[in-house]
């Protein structure tokens, strides 16, 4: 039996994203989300970079992520703390 190590259940979710770094992006869909992460599938195999953002643009919400895991065309990504949140986790 696996372990579930996720800080915060996921809800199933199917949302066009668009997964943003260094002036470029990829198209992606994000398959589950919770308030700390998100599970995204991409087209082939990809390579991200350790801080990206995840652009979902029908919620008008982006996210700064860093990936966790990766399974050929998947990726477990968790969300990096923004603003007041940052600021209270480095206290």
């Amino acid at each position: 039996m696996m372990t579930e190590r996720r800080g915060a259940p996921r809800h199933r979710v199917f949302k066009r994203g668009t997964i943003a770094f260094g002036g470029a992006g990829f198209d992606c869909t994000v398959r589950n989300m919770s308030a700390t992460g998100a599970r995204i599938d991409v087209d082939g195999l990809v390579s991200v970079p350790e801080d990206f953002l995840l652009v979902i643009e029908t919620d008008k919400v982006t996210h700064r992520c860093r990936p966790v895991w990766s399974a050929a065309q998947r990726i477990g990504v968790a969300f990096k703390p923004t603003g007041e949140a940052a600021r209270l986790a480095r206290s």
